[in-house]
């Protein structure tokens, strides 16, 4: 029988190296396609090492992460990271041009039957109030708030099944942490059964616009918000 869940945590934990204080205390969490999780918790209680856990990127010393029902084999966790993506807080843009950024992951040979779709990133930035014309500018001449933008919209394109963003608008104005959050609704409303977002946020109001399901960390244990 397939399993009801996108991705699982289950008691995941790990450690202080060579320590035996727990950064992560048997986290669980069952992710369900059209979930909208935020995570809240205090500085430091284990948000970010959570999604970084969920897609793979750190070791574990305890539990395991499985991805629709089963575990993920060391040869599939390419295409597992292709599908469950971590945007953590503060991701690079590349030298060159908005459109060849872009256009970088589809050079990888994990996208490789997968094809940058113009006239998609057109229509996002035409929602944005932006123009085509932002595809020529370099990084450099971008402000925080785009450049931000833009890291999404080559994140957003790839059509994730899971979407992991670590605190995307901490470091942005009002205005520029709602234009952040239109993007991310109107790429999630093109597939909401389909797709899972789990967004770590320090901002209690902002999770609860985004989300319809809060968890709360502290300490490095979960638990739902009641």
């Amino acid at each position: 029988m397939a399993s009801p869940y996108i991705l699982e945590a289950q008691e995941l934990g790990r450690r202080i190296p060579h320590g035996e204080q727990w950064l992560l205390d048997r986290v669980s969490l069952a992710v369900r396609p059209g979930d909208r999780i935020s995570c809240r918790g205090p500085s430091g209680s284990g948000k970010s090492l959570m999604l970084r856990a969920l897609s793979l990127l750190d070791p574990l010393d305890h539990g395991a992460v499985l991805w629709r029902g089963a575990s993920v084999p060391a040869e599939r966790v390419p295409e597992f990271r292709s599908r469950v993506i971590y945007l953590h807080q503060r991701p690079a843009l590349l030298p060159g041009t908005v459109e060849e950024n872009l256009r970088c992951p589809f050079t990888l040979e994990i996208n490789k039957d997968r094809h940058f779709d113009r006239a998609r990133i057109t229509n996002w930035l035409h929602l944005l109030g932006r123009s085509a014309d932002m595809l020529n500018l370099s990084p450099d001449n971008l402000s925080g708030g785009e450049a931000q933008l833009v890291v999404l919209l080559r994140t957003l394109q790839l059509d994730p099944d899971v979407l992991l963003v670590d605190e995307p608008t901490a470091a942005l104005d009002s205005d520029s942490s709602k234009v952040v959050e239109s993007l991310i609704d109107h790429w999630w409303s093109e597939a909401p059964a389909k797709r899972a977002l789990i967004w770590v946020s320090h901002d209690f109001d902002q999770a609860r616009r985004v989300a319809t399901r809060i968890v709360l960390m502290n300490q490095g244990q979960l638990q739902e918000e009641k």
